[in-house]
């Protein structure tokens, strides 16, 4: 398998995107990840730019880093100097790396009026800088800014910057589509030009501004390029740098050349759920192969298919790259869906089951009430357990009081419930920050002499979604309570025209799924 090398630069390129900082320890934890994951280079930043960055390639030294080079980013010298009293050429040596990548012009319009410098001095800049770097034992890539473009407006001169910076002696030269508006036969066309103009080997650095960045890379691979340049899950300015997490499977399992460790590829949604949660990014539910809905099924009829063959609905198997295949149920379900889900769930769901047809019907009604059970699982499996009859009543409401009152500028809530627990009549009053959690807090107070356990439950997030705008404050919500014991979660579901009644059946739900989960552990365990 011919080797290409992943060059990433989340850690640099990736923190320019909107909503993206990374402290230095984040920085630090996802460069372990990286290193475990089998990246070649991980750009680590600009040490001339910041204190921040240079204190990562401080740090980074003590890391047990087995397969990647930490690399410092930095630009050619600035014109009118020599090289070796550039302030941050100077900075790229104290940060102690043994890699740097410089960019430098390539485009003539940028030299004019960008640099408002001459074609010669950015060609003397290249040179200069990268012989400079070179002559202190530095492997030194070339990234050709805007290269693309300059290639288009002025091929001549682009490639004589390329000429320069290997006659300077860099290792790689690094061909940019800085704009990202470049398109995937552009880009195969011209690095094939490049390949035949150079000996020195070259990769791609892709933006995505055009949503050709991952397709833009692999085009260039295919015309021979070998190091590719992006960041985890496509982070990076404006509209983002060129994906490795569709890159890296799409060039080994598809197209068979080799990019990382063979027992690697399949920790990439691991990864890319890692450098998600570290970057406090929610993860998108449809991200290619790593996404929560990469491999999800909701059609009865592709549900009845992939159950016979899952290739007929996927495009490889979810496994491969760490993720799994997941059956949807919603107003759109066949009994196909429903038989999978229950199998999921290890619930016993025969074919035959006259019940099937009333679960599915009550399934659909209850989504054209505004009920979603795509993301609340254990809501879903609450109702085909009441249609199956498996589910014990553990407690049920009998009435809720929720007070609001402001007293010195201050906002208090209170929540009084009243519930029959056997055949007990309980009351509970709490307060709380707001009105769930007051509620939750009260209802928590009234079981737990009950159900001791359910202090081991704690809400650990709490969405509202409005279903019909145009009815304003009287609009119908959604509510989705996701909740823990720290060790599993799960979600439920409430619809109400009233946020509370609407957040009450949510917790309802969450506190009988949890206590039917611990008494079934409880009789398997006996």
């Amino acid at each position: 398998m011919e080797k290409v090398l992943i060059y990433d630069t989340t850690l640099r390129d990736g923190t320019q995107g909107e909503g993206i900082s990374l402290s230095v320890e984040d920085k630090l934890k996802i460069a372990l990840r990286l290193d475990q994951f089998g990246v070649h280079y991980i750009e680590g930043g600009w040490p001339g730019s910041n204190p921040k960055d240079m204190e990562f390639f401080q740090k980074v030294k003590e890391l047990p880093l087995k397969t990647a080079k930490i690399t410092a980013f930095g630009s050619t010298r600035r014109q009118g100097i020599s090289a070796d009293q550039d302030e941050n050429l100077q900075k790229l040596l104290e940060s102690g790396v043994s890699v740097v990548a410089i960019f430098g012009k390539t485009w003539d319009f940028q030299v004019t009026h960008a640099l408002n410098s001459t074609l010669e001095e950015n060609l003397s800049m290249i040179y200069d800088s990268v012989k400079f770097l070179k002559s202190h034992g530095l492997e030194v890539i070339f990234d050709a800014e805007h290269f693309f473009d300059g290639y288009k407006a002025n091929s001549t001169y682009a490639l004589e910057t390329l000429k320069k910076a290997e006659e300077g002696g860099a290792d790689w030269i690094v061909l940019c589509d800085t704009n990202g508006g470049t398109l995937p036969h552009e880009i195969g066309e011209i690095v094939a030009v490049v390949k035949q103009k150079l000996t020195t080997p070259i990769g791609v650095h892709c933006h995505n501004d055009s949503e050709c960045a991952v397709a833009n890379s692999i085009a260039a691979v295919r015309e021979g390029a070998r190091q590719v340049q992006g960041t985890m899950n496509g982070y990076g300015e404006r509209c983002g740098n060129a994906n490795l997490i569709s890159i890296i499977p799409n060039l080994q399992l598809k197209l068979g050349y080799s990019c990382v460790r063979e027992e690697q590829i399949s920790l990439l949604t691991s990864l890319s759920r890692y450098v998600h949660e570290i970057a406090n990014v929610a993860p998108p539910n449809n991200q290619p192969f790593t996404g929560m809905s990469a491999f999800a099924h909701k059609g009865g009829m592709h549900v009845s298919a992939i159950l016979k063959s899952p290739e007929t609905y996927e495009h490889m198997a979810p496994e491969r790259v760490g993720n799994q295949r997941r059956v949807l149920v919603s107003e759109l379900s066949g009994q196909s869906n429903l038989l999978y889900k229950a199998q999921e769930l290890n619930m016993d769901l025969d074919k035959s089951n006259p019940v099937n047809k009333r679960i599915l019907q009550k399934l659909k009604k209850m989504e054209h009430e505004g009920y979603q059970y795509e993301g609340a699982e254990a809501s879903f499996e609450l109702l085909v357990r009441e249609e199956l009859g498996e589910v014990k009543e553990f407690f049920t409401l009998e009435s809720f009081k929720i007070l609001v009152e402001t007293e010195d500028s201050a906002v208090n809530t209170m929540a009084i419930v009243k519930l029959r627990v056997f055949d007990e009549v309980v009351h509970a009053a709490a307060e709380g920050n707001g009105p769930v959690n007051a509620f939750d807090n009260a209802l928590r107070k009234a079981l737990e002499s009950f159900y001791p356990e359910i202090r081991e439950m704690h809400l650990s997030d709490y969405k509202v979604r409005v279903l019909d705008e145009g009815g304003a404050t009287a609009a119908k919500v959604r509510v989705l309570v996701e909740s823990s014991n720290g060790k599993e979660q799960w979600n439920t579901v409430g619809v109400s025209t009233n946020i509370i009644e609407a957040s009450w059946q949510s917790l309802f739900d969450s506190i009988r799924y949890f206590l039917l989960m611990k008494n079934e552990l409880k009789v398997n365990a006996r």
